[in-house]
């Protein structure tokens, strides 16, 4: 080779021409397709914890489908449920579970602030968390109501002034009480005799069911105790050492006398004790009642006079979740209030946030029992396909206005939280 012929240049090495390979074919297609360039986004898997209450097969299915992203629920008892998400935030992208897990998530930093501006339908949201009140006459409840604890506040706190941020997104809610055998126990008469204080009735001895959760169960004794002229709170959403330990007193001794027949810890157990005969009045939930009578035991769900312990589903953002799972979970909560999640979950004889986008989907005999009280004209049918309400029947407390203006207490997570869960398992362990 002589001096003035130029140098060979180095051959491309065979990874090389392979990666500029697909490079031009990509771009060659792309310019041939005249597509826009789109970064797909990855493969997203939305984690929810919760309780049985919402995280229910059906639903999960249905928003996969609407959403088209995988969905995993994770059920748990209400102290699980709040225990694990208060510790490990990194372990969920939302939680799903009652108004009274609020302070300890926001206190523990585990959930961060809901942007308003991207629920979609945060105007049809109803009056109950926005205000307080779905009636001017409707009383507010002791306790943690939903309203004081929705809004972040600016300098970090919760409260009931409005900003463009909130702790929560509301959307199930009702009204709980007791349901009794009227078989054994003759009908009452809602808001006028039917009282709490059956439940601590020496003629129900040894055929008394108690729901087994502190944060609820102490409610539904607290208020049976004062009915009974036991004793009196101060006030009874925060219920004070004192005020726990003469409450306790005066269970254990009904309890050593064989009052209680047992404490469940799920629906279908609360069901089993009440088809089974064991109880004949015990702590229920809607659903519960539901199935009972659907099968044809005759139970009452009372509307009692000293009112009702309200609950309010709250669904929230994990401090951890961030990027396109955020953007998945904001999606997720949209679909709650999207109209169909609502018609479902009111054949169980819950309640949505924003009930007119449901009323569409439910016919309007539905419609006129679960949320106007009215008789029911032909038989309804409940989530499981099954009948649970018969022609004739009309919903006990009437429409939802008027059960949401008769709250009580609503469940709560008072300041005596932790003391109030060593009294409440010292007396179960009895």
């Amino acid at each position: 080779m002589c001096q003035d012929e130029p140098k060979p240049s180095p051959q491309p090495s065979r990874s090389t021409l392979s990666r500029r390979s697909i490079i031009k074919g990509l771009v060659t297609t792309l310019a041939a397709s005249k597509a826009p360039y789109i970064i797909a986004k990855p493969a997203i898997t939305l984690r929810v914890l919760g309780t049985h209450v919402t995280l229910q097969e059906e639903l999960r299915i249905k928003a996969m489908a609407d959403l088209g992203f995988n969905i995993t629920f994770e059920p748990k008892g209400s102290a699980a449920v709040l225990q694990k998400a208060s510790l490990l935030p990194q372990s969920f992208d939302l939680y799903e579970q009652w108004s009274n897990s609020i302070n300890i998530l926001w206190q523990s930093g585990a959930i961060q602030p809901i942007d308003k501006k991207r629920i979609r339908y945060w105007d049809e949201i109803n009056a109950l968390t926005k205000t307080g009140k779905l009636t001017p006459e409707a009383q507010y409840g002791a306790g943690d109501t939903p309203y004081s604890i929705l809004n972040v506040q600016n300098d970090g706190s919760l409260g009931s002034k409005h900003t463009n941020h909130i702790s929560y997104l509301p959307y199930v809610h009702n009204v709980d009480s007791f349901g009794y055998n009227t078989a054994s126990i003759p009908k009452g008469i809602p808001y006028q005799t039917e009282s709490w204080g059956w439940l601590l009735d020496d003629k129900y001895r040894g055929k008394v069911g108690v729901v087994n959760a502190p944060t609820i169960g102490l409610f539904d004794m607290a208020l049976a105790a004062q009915a009974r002229g036991l004793m009196q709170f101060e006030n009874i959403g925060a219920i004070t050492r004192n005020e726990l330990d003469t409450l306790f007193t005066i269970l254990a001794k009904k309890k050593q006398q064989g009052h209680f027949s047992g404490f469940w810890t799920s629906v279908p157990e609360s069901v089993n004790f009440m088809k089974s005969g064991r109880v004949i009045i015990e702590s229920m939930f809607s659903p519960a009642v539901s199935a009972l009578n659907g099968l044809k035991v005759p139970v009452t769900y009372a509307a009692p006079k000293e009112g009702y312990r309200g609950w309010h589903g709250v669904m929230c953002l994990s401090s951890a979740t961030s990027g396109y799972t955020a953007d998945a979970a904001y999606e997720y909560m949209n679909w709650w209030l999207s109209g169909w999640p609502g018609a479902f979950i009111a054949r169980q004889g819950y309640y949505i946030s924003n009930p007119e986008r449901s009323k569409a989907l439910l016919t309007q005999d539905e419609w006129n029992y679960w949320y106007m009280g009215e008789k029911a004209e032909s038989n309804l049918k409940g989530t499981n396909g099954q009948i649970s309400v018969y022609a004739g029947e009309a919903r006990t407390g009437g429409a939802y206005k008027k059960r949401f203006s008769n709250v009580a207490v609503w469940n709560t997570v008072m300041p005596t939280y932790d003391y109030s869960l060593q009294k409440w398992y010292e007396f179960i362990s009895l």
